[in-house]
């Protein structure tokens, strides 16, 4: 069998790239979900039901503290 000329070996790749890559991603759709559902919540408070500006704005509120508390970055387990 050929042996193949790359320089390549499994396992031994710096992958530092592509993890901050990931973790950005993952961080913007976290809280950009997280943003839009605040938004819709409020407009929908505002312009289709009686709650008014005040009680959309209370519930937006709301729903984005608990949002941050829930979403927030947890302690590393020292994996």
């Amino acid at each position: 069998m050929a042996e193949h000329g790359s320089d390549y070996h499994h396992g031994q790749m710096d992958i530092h790239a592509q993890q901050s890559t990931f973790n950005l991603f993952t961080g913007m759709t976290k809280w950009g979900s997280l943003h839009l559902a605040v938004l819709l919540v409020f407009l929908v408070l505002w312009f289709c039901t009686k709650a008014g500006f005040l009680g959309a704005l209370v519930t937006a509120v709301v729903l984005m503290v608990l949002g941050i508390l829930l979403l927030r970055e947890k302690p590393s387990a020292g994996h």
